[in-house]
């Protein structure tokens, strides 16, 4: 069957007056028939090849399903010469047909070279439009102007002169953050100002109702609202390529002082207030960067085995007396997984896992009854089996999110769509690197790699320091031996030995 394979990009269509509908009908012409497969990427660079449309057009060459490809023109299949071929290679070795409907392709020497021609203009002009638009925004911010609308809380843009326009409703909100933060008395630091925000369900730039933490930070420590907004600020050049690329993506930095151009905008607090609010902020990071008053002997080890979450200590109140206990619940605002409730004592487990440690030094000729008895791998296997779905879930989320922003249309947010995807590309790659390392833990248990020298090892470290047994020695010797401590109630833990 025939394919048609179409692409704008959103500066094209305004400046060029391409349209997807347009390619299509001209490649329906070409083809003679309307019974032809659509593959369509609508708002994605020609620079590169990782497209949704163009990822399952090649996909289904591959399975066959095609006999030739209808393009309407060179540079819509893409704008980079080496891709045109590399796609033209590929359709040929599949026994498929590339045909254009403006500027034929053969074969042949000439064809060739006017293909490699069509694809070098392309490139050039590519590049002449960003080096234009890089020259037109930098012109914009030395006459005084704001370059793009960055949607900065507390104001409103406008396009027509290139100005902030304050928003006093948001305004209002960026004031109360200021005088709250300063003040300290109202809530516990930044994390009370954004769930206090979010029980009042003050609407974000965004319209959600949720406030991170880091949202309140970030408008602490920005200072277009004492009236200055600094721009060319940032280096973002190939960042706009970060959506198509899978690794290796490029990075923004900042750049030299010397190249920021700042902008007189209305101001929402005064100068001292925000130079106050800024070290207040140094004075918070260095006061949270101290030891916690209260220890706890299994952080970092202890895991919920009902929802999944880590399970991190606090001191909490009950009934008149205050204790220490382990939690899975997540109060740090906006967090995507708060747990489901499981608590348990922090003395009563600590107790528990220390004597099962004792248990094991003080008895060196059963040492072997205590090594992991899953040789057979089954934790492991159930962790696979977990994490394989969920990688599949974030996979199929942000391939859903994908398609959604190739059919975007102006009432769709694409920028916390954008930020959603990002945040699910991040998950799965965590959660593929814990696959890795799982599947190389059960490849060690199914060779049967003793893991004894482990424990001798840990067991001669607390020879040598039982008679100094600080907490930070009995962690040190925790950590040595535990891989995981898993929660399955209140009354039943699960030690995972190394």
């Amino acid at each position: 069957m025939k394919a048609i394979y179409a692409r704008v990009s959103t500066e094209e269509s305004a400046q060029k007056g391409y349209s997807i509908a347009h390619q299509i009908d001209e490649a329906k012409k070409k083809a003679g028939t309307d019974q032809v497969l659509i593959y369509t990427d609508e708002g994605y660079s020609g620079e590169f090849l990782e497209r949704p449309g163009l990822e399952k057009l090649r996909d289904d060459v591959r399975k066959g399903l095609i006999e030739a490809v209808i393009v309407y023109d060179p540079d819509r299949l893409a704008r980079n010469l080496m891709h045109q071929l590399l796609i033209d290679d590929e359709l040929r070795k599949n026994n498929v047909e590339l045909i254009f409907v403006n500027g034929e392709y053969e074969n042949t020497p000439e064809g060739k070279l006017f293909f490699s021609l069509r694809g070098a203009i392309a490139e050039f002009e590519k590049a002449k439009i960003r080096e234009r638009t890089m020259a037109g925004r930098l012109r914009k911010a030395k006459e005084g102007k704001i370059v793009k609308d960055d949607k900065i809380y507390g104001y409103d843009y406008d396009k027509q002169t290139g100005q902030l326009v304050i928003n006093e409703e948001e305004a209002e909100i960026v004031r109360f953050i200021f005088d709250s933060f300063i003040r300290q008395d109202r809530f516990k630091g930044i994390n009370g100002i954004a769930h206090y925000l979010t029980e009042k369900k003050v609407k974000t730039k965004t319209g959600k109702t949720v406030w991170h933490r880091q949202v309140v930070r970030q408008i602490l420590m920005n200072e277009t609202y004492m009236g200055k907004r600094p721009q060319n600020k940032w280096n973002t050049e190939g960042m706009i390529a970060n959506r198509y690329r899978k690794d290796q993506k490029v990075p923004m930095t900042l750049r030299p002082k010397e190249e920021w151009i700042y902008v007189d905008v209305p101001a929402i607090v005064t100068e001292e207030q925000f130079r106050r609010a800024q070290i207040l902020l140094e004075q918070s990071r260095r006061r949270y960067a101290k030891t916690t008053k209260h220890k706890y002997l299994l952080s970092g080890l202890l895991r919920c085995a009902q929802c999944g979450n880590t399970m991190t200590g606090r001191y909490t109140k009950n009934w008149g007396k205050y204790y220490r206990e382990y939690t899975d619940i997540k109060n740090t605002a906006g967090a995507k997984y708060r747990g489901c409730g499981m608590t348990v004592r922090a003395d009563e487990i600590e107790k528990v896992v220390w004597s099962h440690l004792m248990d094991i030094f003080n008895n060196p000729d059963r040492l072997h009854d205590f090594q992991p008895e899953r040789t057979d791998g089954n934790f492991e296997k159930a962790e696979l089996d977990r994490l394989e779905k969920e990688i599949e879930r974030a996979r199929k989320g942000r391939k859903r999110l994908l398609s959604l922003v190739a059919m975007s249309d102006d009432e769709i947010d694409l920028e916390e769509i954008k930020q959603e995807i990002r945040h699910l590309q991040q998950r799965e790659k965590d959660l593929t690197e814990q696959y890795t390392q799982l599947e190389q833990q059960l490849r060690a248990l199914q060779d049967k790699k003793p893991s004894e020298h482990i424990l001798r090892e840990a067991m001669d470290f607390f020879t040598r320091h039982k008679d100094e047994l600080s907490f930070e020695t009995k962690q040190a010797i925790v950590r040595k031996v535990i891989k995981e401590i898993r929660v399955l109630d209140k009354d039943d833990i699960e030690i995972v030995l190394f």
